[in-house]
């Protein structure tokens, strides 16, 4: 067989296998696998000697891969999450890329000479962190549903629309910014520019209002029906064929990304009461096809430029770790949060990945953005990728480091705040005697509505300032805070409290409540919930207090409920 007609299966072997291969050795060097997909992708890509995959077939299946992210990205994408977030994701989100985008222009057009259009795009493909490499780091620290971990996903969703909003408008600017437009940009500023703007904001407009209107409603039908059908492989092509079928049909009929129509996909999809298995059941396909888009970014990755502009890759890398994370960390103690959750925002921004790629590809594709730019966008993505993990790993040391070496940093961990310690004219029920219930999420508040019903008095304590002001409005005893921090617990009273009750699921701060608390009042009782077997082993093991784990409890009460139904002591003996 000719090796020229078999170009998609050998760029799909190869792909495939070198990306398996440098992913296991990434991941076994503690770096994650997606530095091992670039580095295969470098090594099959043209700048490289030896093979050299086909780019075109790379680049088409990268457009899946890209379609099937941002469709993930979709389901996963809750407006309820982001609006529990929303005073410190969508003012932050903001301010941030906006401090990251002018700092890359700076660099781009006063210290290499580029025009504003290179600069522009280039400045915008920094700001934009990978959202697979934020919930991959928090994932491995089980903080998805903490605290910080929301307002690092709810900034983070910020940023994606952001850039999705940037990629819309790109094309119809693209001879405004384009290579020409230093030398005649008042020449091409011209009202047939404004119109194609317009134009294509109205098709955005079109194409969002036919997903919420009518996707949000046929979509979960059309996938209500196939799940009847009992076949697994229909549901999940039922699945597969929305995500690409609505990018191609948004990109054809109204001439919207690809990237922008399956978010949209996803999105709607979300309304079903399916999304889960929906996830679940696209999960190994996005897998796949996201691998595949991280190596088709390798092969376009120049490694020379390492060797030639070392300075130019520092500076991009600088302004990705430290421009982005100074300016995350400043806002999110401007907005009166406390510094783990600042270092940990930080943190999880100090990087760049898909959405940088996308970016800056359709910026080299326009003429906007020179291959130089597009290769120092690669470099900065993977060393800052392959730096987060340590990153993350300086979050606790550093917190600790600058909270004893800073009187002002204490003060403000201290901060003289009307939500940080309850009212003068709170009852003394709930002062002594009380529960003190760590975390307002879904299992805390079932716990206080349950406590309610009762008529058993708590405090809350909550880190969300949101939601504090909400417990407040409604009456409910209420502090702000990280409880890990032995004042926020003074404030909640646990030195006179009967019980804390732990409902947050962050392992590392569970353990550091629990020993704060028993400093405070030896005596109190302890429960706490867990959602895996092994945390569950650990904190017995370490006597922690009462653990409840979701599923054992969970078999528990169905079990009860079977006993109340059958008479198990007349039943007959097997």
């Amino acid at each position: 067989m000719d090796h020229h007609n078999i170009s998609l299966i050998t760029t799909l072997a190869t792909g495939f296998g070198l990306a398996l291969v440098f992913g296991f050795i990434a991941e076994k060097i503690k770096l994650p696998a997606l530095i091992g997909y670039l580095f295969a992708g470098i090594l099959i890509g043209p700048t490289t000697p030896g093979f050299v995959a086909d780019i075109n077939i790379a680049s088409q299946l990268s457009e899946i891969g890209v379609m099937l992210l941002m469709f993930g990205v979709g389901l996963h994408f809750s407006i309820a999450d982001l609006m529990s977030v929303r005073r410190i994701a969508l003012p932050g989100a903001v301010v941030q890329m906006s401090l990251a985008t002018v700092l890359g222009m700076a660099l781009a057009i006063w210290g290499w000479g580029w025009n504003l259009g290179a600069g522009l795009v280039f400045g915008i493909s920094l700001s934009c962190a990978s959202t697979v490499v934020l919930l991959k780091a928090l994932e491995a620290r089980k903080a998805i549903d903490s605290m910080n971990g929301r307002i690092a996903v709810g900034w983070l969703v910020v940023e994606d629309l952001v850039t999705v909003l940037v990629l819309v408008l790109l094309p119809p600017l693209g001879q405004l910014l384009g290579t020409n437009a230093a030398a005649g940009a008042h020449a091409t500023f011209t009202g047939n520019i404004w119109a194609e703007i317009g134009k294509t904001l109205l098709s955005v407009g079109a194409f969002i209002a036919l997903m919420l209107l009518v996707g949000r409603r046929v979509l979960p039908w059309i996938l209500l029906q196939v799940a009847r059908t009992g076949t697994r492989e229909l549901f999940t092509l039922a699945v597969i064929a929305a995500a690409i079928t609505i990018a191609w049909c948004a990109s054809e009929l109204f001439s919207v990304s690809f990237a922008l129509g399956a978010f949209f996909a996803g999105m709607v999809m979300r309304e079903s009461a399916f999304s889960h298995r929906a996830a679940e059941e696209s999960l190994p396909l996005r897998d796949a096809f996201s691998v595949l888009f991280f190596v088709s970014v390798g092969m376009l990755f120049n490694p020379m430029v390492l060797v030639e502009k070392p300075l130019q890759v520092l500076a991009v890398v600088a302004i990705i770790i430290l421009g982005k994370g100074i300016a995350a960390a400043a806002l999110t103690l401007i907005l009166r949060y406390p510094l783990n959750t600042a270092l940990t925002v930080a943190a999880g921004l100090a990087q760049i990945g898909e959405f940088s790629f996308i970016l800056g590809g359709l910026g080299v594709s326009l003429g906007i953005l020179p291959q130089e730019g597009m290769n120092l966008i690669l470099a900065g993505a993977l060393i800052s990728i392959a730096l987060n993990p340590f990153v993350f790993r300086a979050i606790a040391p550093a917190t600790a480091w600058v909270l004893s070496h800073s009187a002002l940093a204490r003060k403000h961990e201290r901060r003289d705040d009307v939500l940080s310690a309850l009212p003068e004219t709170t009852a003394n029920k709930y002062l002594s005697g009380q529960v003190v219930v760590v975390g307002f999420g879904r299992v805390g508040k079932r716990l206080t509505a349950s406590l309610d019903a009762q008529g058993i008095a708590y405090v809350v304590v909550e880190e969300n300032r949101e939601r504090v002001e909400e417990l407040r409005k409604a009456g409910k005893a209420a502090v702000f805070g990280n409880a890990v921090q032995p004042d926020v617990l003074v404030q909640a009273h646990v030195a006179t409290a009967a019980m804390l009750v732990v409902a947050t699921p962050d392992l590392v701060d569970i353990s550091q409540m629990v020993d704060a608390a028993r400093r405070i009042n030896p005596g109190i009782e302890i429960v706490l919930r867990t959602h895996s077997q092994d945390e569950m082993d650990f904190l017995r093991r370490e006597n922690m207090g009462e653990v409840f784990f979701g599923e054992e409890e969970l078999a528990k009460n169905i079990l009860g409920h079977i006993l109340k139904r059958f008479d198990t002591s007349v039943m007959p003996a097997h």
